[in-house]
């Protein structure tokens, strides 16, 4: 997960004893049927080029990398997986959520 929203809720503690609890503990993988992901395209801040975006999977890391695989793969393009997010290079947002339902994803586009 990135680096925001680390400390929710907590804001100052007098206490010189309290640990605050971060929650950075992965969550076991929900099984595609029960998973909602955003698919969007996007390409502001990437000098122009445009990459498909996918969102809100929950599960682990590794998990993650392996969707990731899978698709870039299927789609024979290159991307990345970071902060919790799928990047897809070119515009790919049909291809992509035809691979998502196939493999049993609920995947919707977002965003214009």
């Amino acid at each position: 997960m990135g680096k925001k929203n680390k400390m929710k809720g907590i804001v100052y503690s007098t206490n010189p004893d309290y640990e605050y609890d971060y929650g950075d503990e992965e969550q076991d993988t929900l099984p595609p049927s029960e998973q909602r992901l955003e698919v969007r395209r996007e390409k502001k801040g990437r000098g122009g080029k445009q990459v498909c975006i996918i969102k809100n999977f929950i599960g682990t890391a590794e998990d993650l990398k392996d969707l990731g695989k899978l698709v870039k793969s299927k789609c024979g393009v290159g991307g990345s997986t970071k902060d919790g997010e799928i990047i897809i290079q070119g515009d790919m947002i049909q291809k992509v959520l035809e691979i998502l339902h196939k493999e049993g994803y609920k995947a919707k586009k977002t965003g214009g």
